[in-house]
């Protein structure tokens, strides 16, 4: 090919490639890569995309911008699994975003208990399912025992020892809320642990246990 068919072919390229580079400088593209931008051939995960669809799909308006996670399911929380029953937590650990305030979801069957025990953070909860006794002993000594069923709510302060037992038929579920992000139920402080570590002659003073034991 001589220099002028050169010269030719290379001015053909440019005019047909001029309009689509002028397309491309406005932002706009075909409708064949419009559809290959709104196809999603997978992996994917349906259930969790229908929960999310302005995730998936984000609209025009969404200025792209980093935001901070602000939802974590239970589902997708450890469980932990007892004889009596399981417990799952959401924390700052897991949600960064939740700074001051923490959830526990936990079900006891019937008889299962959560032993008495006690933590720097308020409580508060609501029964989900089935009913529970609450044992309470408030900062003078007087104890308090109710039953609730679901929907009932209660509240703990900080530091009041309490204890949380399911019933029959089929014991309970609840989620607990407290206000430290990074509060865990398994760093709460169990009456038999206190037990354990108190020297004998200072439980005989504060309870009815002999000395000797």
């Amino acid at each position: 090919m001589n220099s002028a068919n050169e010269e030719i072919t290379r001015r053909k390229m440019v005019l047909h490639l001029a309009p689509a580079a002028a397309l491309a400088a406005a932002g706009m593209v075909s409708a064949q890569a419009e559809d290959r931008s709104k196809s999603d051939p997978g992996p994917s995960n349906p259930e969790l995309d229908k929960q999310n669809p302005n995730s998936v799909w984000p609209p025009a308006t969404d200025s792209k911008s980093l935001v901070q996670n602000f939802k974590y399911p239970f589902s997708f929380a450890n469980k932990r699994t007892y004889e009596g029953g399981w417990s799952r937590e959401v924390t700052v650990r897991e949600l960064p975003v939740s700074k001051s305030l923490a959830g526990v979801n936990m079900r006891l069957t019937a008889g299962g208990v959560r032993e008495l025990h006690w933590h720097t953070a308020a409580e508060w909860a609501i029964i989900l399912y089935g009913t529970a006794r609450i044992t309470a002993i408030d900062r003078d000594g007087k104890s308090f025992v109710a039953d609730v069923k679901q929907n009932d709510l209660w509240y703990f302060p900080s530091g009041i020892p309490h204890s949380i037992q399911g019933l029959d038929p089929d014991g309970t579920e609840f989620m607990l809320v407290f206000d430290e992000g990074d509060f865990s139920e398994s760093d709460t402080l169990l009456l038999s642990d206190a037990m354990s570590h108190l020297p004998p002659e200072v439980l005989s003073r504060t309870s009815t246990l002999p000395s000797g034991l």
